[in-house]
């Protein structure tokens, strides 16, 4: 069984380990140290979440539906427009850039900005429900069911690394310009993947 667990776990880190929005906000989130944990967890729950739909087969329902698809990567792309005018916003303020003094955000906002970064992201499905669901069958019976806890590993081990490991970051941090190159990076990822999401539906 150890085959199995050795390729979900390799699979999903690969898929998962990469700049995108998700990660660029928990990196955030951990360099100021606020809600790390609620939000790691919801992460990793959520993809643990979609890679058991599709081991169990939601993605084939998904694939066959290009109707959801575009709904998807037009809300995606919608909310990844805003966060960038967002992340860009903070960067022209330098004042409050610093981390000393900085007033811990709502909760309940940075849970919903991190739904939103998940499940308004079609990469999530694609790779997530289509890719690892449909690897999964290669496996049959407890090794499929041992492949998906590696792949759902992959995903704890990385949310969960990233968001206390960026504190190693917070000396680097404490100089209000690396927020600032931080806040313009990220609207600069934000602005690439919203055009990225939007690419396929003028391709035809």
């Amino acid at each position: 069984m150890l085959a199995p667990l050795i390729t979900g776990f390799t699979l999903g880190g690969s898929l998962i380990i990469a700049i995108g929005a998700q990660n660029a906000f928990i990196l955030r989130q951990g360099l100021l140290g606020q809600h790390v944990f609620v939000l790691c967890l919801i992460c990793a729950l959520s993809d643990a979440l979609l890679i058991a739909a599709g081991v169990a087969g939601v993605g084939v329902f998904i694939e066959r539906s290009p109707l959801l698809l575009a709904a998807i990567r037009l809300g995606g792309a919608g909310f990844l427009f805003w966060y960038a005018w967002v992340a860009f916003q903070r960067s022209r303020n330098p004042e409050t850039m610093e981390a000393s003094g900085r007033e811990a955000g709502s909760l309940k906002a940075a849970i919903a900005t991190c739904l939103a970064f998940t499940f308004l992201n079609p990469h999530v499905y694609l790779d997530t429900v289509l890719l690892v669901g449909g690897l999964s069958a290669g496996f049959e019976g407890n090794a499929r069911l041992v492949y998906a806890i590696g792949a759902m590993s992959a995903s704890f081990v990385w949310f969960f690394g990233l968001g206390y490991g960026a504190r190693l970051l917070v000396p680097v941090f404490a100089n209000p310009r690396a927020w600032q190159i931080l806040d313009v990076l990220i609207a600069a990822i934000m602005l690439l993947l919203a055009v990225l999401l939007l690419k396929p539906l003028f391709a035809g």
